[in-house]
Order: C-alpha cells, then structure tokens, then sequence
C-alpha cells in the first residue's frame, strides 16, 4: 500500500461542510453517503485529445475544481495525483515524472477519480486509503475518516498505559481494551502495533465499520494472531451483551461521539449529545477492573457535560480528569464512592 499524508483534508468537518454544498453538486447512492453506485450531475472536463503531462492535469483539475466551487482544489488534484504515481506526495516524486506524460490509462483514472472529488467527495474516500500514525487503512464510505486529533488521544493513551503508575501495567502484564465505535480500526490496529502485549475487543454498531476493521486487519506490518476480537453490536440495544464478553477489561474503554448532525446513525447522541456516552459510563463500572479507565472523544461542550453527570451519579466510582485538549475526557474507576479532580501533573 501507499503511505499518505492529509494536512488539512483528514478532517471529518470536511464531510459536513461539503455536504452543506451539495446544492452545487447534487449526487445520491442506494448505498448511503458516497456508497458504490453514485450518480453524478456535475461535469468533469473532456480529457485531453492528446496526451497530457502530470503537471498539467493537477493544474487543469485544480482549477476546475476551483472553478466549481470544492474546497482544497490544489491539495485535492495533488493529492489524487500522488496516489495514480505510487508516492506518498507530489512533492517526493522526482521532477521529471511530474513532467513525463501520461499514460492513457493513467489519465483515463486521473478523470475518473477527480470526477469522484467534484461530487464532493472526500479525498480518503476517493483514493479508498487512509494514513492514521504509522498505518496506512483501507478507507470506504459509510465510515467515518478519523479526526486528525484522534492520534493525539492514541498517544496520550500509550504514554498512560506504559508511564503512568498505578494502573498494574508492566513490560510483561496482559491487559485488554474495548473500544466502542470502532469505525475503520484506525484506533485498536494502532495501539495493537504499538502494545504486543495488549488484547482488544472492538464494537461497532454499522457492519460497514466492522466489515473496513476487519480488513485494516489484514495490514502486512504485524500479527494480530488471537489479540483482536470484532463484533457487530449496538450498546443501546445490545448492552446484556456487551457486558458478557466484555467484563473486566483491565486497563481502558474507548468511546467516541458527537453531537447529532444530519441525522446520521454513527453520530446520533440525541438530544444533548450524550445518550450513548451516559449508557456507556453507566456500563463502564461493570466492565472495568479497579484503575481502569475511559477515554473519551466528545464535542468541545461535553466534557463539562459529562463531569456534572458523573458527580450526581452515585453508582459511578470514578475520578475525572479533563485533558488539555476540550475533545478529550478521560475517567478512572475506583473502590471508593469518592470523586477527585485530577491534576494532569
């Protein structure tokens, strides 16, 4: 596979504000956002009669891009480009390819992948690959791209496992994570990578999500071997369930929600955003071994939120910490009924 890099494009929002365009560009599937039969109305550039150099198609695509109103149009036609020459960007590839011409096949793919990017298609979505630390994902519409912010959490979450004291972690120890809302596996397949030790339960509620995790899976840089578990459940409907094959998780409990936006299953938190998180900490103390911990990715405006429930919330052994960053919420579960404002310190 490709190894690419997204400055600005891996981000969900994009998703939202380009749908909010989609007055420019009408375009539905059977499939669901972007599903595998798409119909588009916008018109793409007649390809050249004659042939045509790398160059100039990523200037005549960015322009057309521009013209037609889709954000990014030069990262767009760059990074499209990248992909049909087998580099990570147009920037490491060797000047004189960038003015070779193309082959009628490559130009033939430059139109058909640019024309996917007019409907207002993301960039992950139209090169089917995604970059998520040192992985490279299979990536595919229903699922949602990981935000760029989410390998910060993984980070935090991998300095924790391995420094911090107290959580029973140790070079040789065995613990194992659940992670709720899988979506392409970006988070478990990395922290697999990074922690041989560690054993993973992922959830997600989309068979699409758990379909894409269980190819990521298949990425040739380590062995899973027995150390991922994948299934296909809805912890509002499904929660007998998930406490079955998830009880005593020793170390952390993933989660990540937002708030409802263009009624879309995956983000749906109801009316203050919190549904599925308040029935995920109300699950947590039953799945948690002492000192294990969630970590949350919410919107900005929940972590407060959040903290208020859990202190009017008896049944919930925890201490609470924010993180710096106002997406990030990170709890603790404890013996006692007392609750602590944690100092990151």
């Amino acid at each position: 596979m490709n190894n690419y890099n997204f400055p600005s494009l891996r981000i969900n929002l994009l998703l939202i504000r380009e749908m909010e365009r989609l007055s420019i560009c009408e375009h539905r599937s059977s499939g669901g956002l972007w599903g595998s039969r798409v119909v588009h109305t916008c018109s793409a550039p007649a390809i050249p009669a004659g042939r045509i150099t790398a160059l100039q198609a990523v200037d005549l695509w960015k322009n057309h891009f521009t013209e037609r109103g889709v954000m990014e149009p030069d990262h767009s036609s760059l990074y499209i480009m990248a992909y049909l020459l087998g580099a990570k960007t147009v920037k490491s590839l060797e000047q004189e390819k960038l003015s070779e011409f193309l082959s009628p096949e490559k130009t033939e793919q430059m139109w058909k992948l640019c024309s996917r990017r007019l409907s207002r298609m993301p960039v992950q979505y139209v090169i089917e690959e995604w970059d998520f630390r040192d992985l490279t994902l299979k990536m595919r519409p229903p699922v949602f791209i990981p935000r760029p912010e989410t390998e910060e959490l993984v980070e935090l979450m991998l300095n924790d496992l391995e420094m911090k004291p107290g959580t029973g972690i140790g070079a040789d120890s065995q613990h194992t994570c659940l992670e709720v809302g899988c979506g392409s596996g970006a988070i478990s397949l990395s922290l697999l990578k990074s922690l041989p030790q560690l054993k993973v339960t992922a959830l997600d509620q989309s068979q699409d999500a758990v379909d894409l995790t269980r190819a990521n899976t298949c990425n040739k840089l380590f062995l899973l071997n027995d150390r991922l578990q994948i299934h296909c459940l809805d912890v509002m409907k499904d929660a007998e369930t998930v406490l079955s094959l998830c009880r005593h998780v020793s170390t952390l409990l993933l989660f990540f929600s937002y708030k409802i936006v263009f009624d879309h299953a995956a983000l749906d938190g109801g009316k203050d955003g919190l549904k599925v998180i308040k029935q995920i900490l109300t699950l947590a103390p039953q799945i948690l071994s002492n000192h294990g911990r969630v970590y949350l990715e919410v919107d900005p405006r929940h972590p407060p939120l959040i903290q208020r429930w859990v202190e009017v919330n008896p049944k919930f052994r925890v201490c609470l910490f924010l993180f710096v960053r106002p997406r990030f919420c990170i709890l603790r579960k404890e013996k006692s009924n007392k609750y602590h404002k944690l100092d990151l310190d």
